[in-house]
């Protein structure tokens, strides 16, 4: 069965909108573990700046490189990595992209065999299997992961929107708004759904500005949101598209807000984006 981003969980775990919030925290990285570990930063930023230049070099379905970016950042917070060899990232990648393409029912069998060829290593498939197993056993095989993409269209009934094309506008948007920043670490502080209602409200703000007021009036009442954390994670969406944090083929490379500049930087009141990003999004 193909895994759908937006509906990840089986017809046997569907238990209707709470269940994906109350499992939404299994499919995070664990955060606390960057800090103490600076080759984690080195082998997530090599990562996706390999996967980032298969997507573009393959045009990769960007959902399905989203899921795979999900399962290294968790894997890579999860697993402890001994030692720089230039060939792990690689390999993860690799992995990865083929687990992840398993789960969308895609074929990615000539593509990755291309990859194992790549930068003058070369990977049997046996050794990416063994990788294979090693990631699924470090995720304690959650792969139908819960994503941003999983709570866009529960946010958008709350704003009880009848233009089916507008819509489908807000999701796209909203989408692309969720693909441009997920190589952004800290993002990962926050859960799928506050990133979702974060990027739904900033594509509101994009395409129908003067709904914004009774569009945040609407998702920050849902039962399931801390509206602190939503302002947060507003003020840092909004950051990230000021200094132009765009995906694109280098990004990961070439970005201001680097993945370690990131986690350490405070999403504060204090800031002249966040101060922007209040006036906008009132608390009130």
């Amino acid at each position: 069965m193909e895994l759908d981003l937006q509906n990840p969980l089986t017809i046997q775990q569907y238990d209707g909108v709470p269940s994906l919030f109350a499992n939404e925290s299994e499919h995070m990285p664990c955060l606390i573990s960057f800090p103490s570990s600076e080759l984690r930063f080195t082998v997530r930023r090599r990562a996706l700046a390999l996967i980032s230049h298969a997507k573009f070099s393959y045009n990769l379905d960007p959902l399905l490189v989203y899921l795979a970016v999900n399962y290294i950042d968790r894997f890579v917070s999860k697993h402890e990595i001994l030692e720089k060899r230039p060939w792990i990232s690689h390999i993860l990648v690799v992995a990865c992209l083929s687990l992840a393409a398993k789960m969308r029912n895609s074929d990615l069998s000539v593509i990755l065999t291309d990859l194992t060829r790549e930068e003058g290593l070369e990977f049997d498939a046996r050794s990416v299997q063994r990788m294979e197993a090693i990631i699924l056993s470090t995720l304690q095989w959650r792969m139908r992961s819960i994503t941003p993409f999983s709570f866009l269209r529960y946010f958008i009934s709350l704003l009880e929107v009848e233009d089916s094309s507008l819509t489908q506008a807000f999701i796209h948007r909203a989408s692309d708004i969720i693909f441009n920043v997920q190589h952004v670490l800290k993002i990962s502080e926050h859960n799928p759904s506050t990133t979702a209602a974060s990027a739904l409200l900033c594509a509101i703000q994009d395409l129908m500005p003067h709904k914004i007021s009774s569009s945040l009036s609407a998702i920050s009442s849902c039962e399931y949101l801390d509206k602190d954390r939503l302002l947060e994670c507003l003020g840092l969406i909004q950051e990230i598209a000021t200094a132009g944090c765009e995906a694109s083929p280098n990004a990961t490379g070439s970005c201001t807000l680097t993945p370690p500049s990131v986690l350490d930087r405070q999403c504060t009141s204090s800031g002249s984006d966040t101060l922007a990003a209040s006036s906008k999004f009132p608390r009130d």
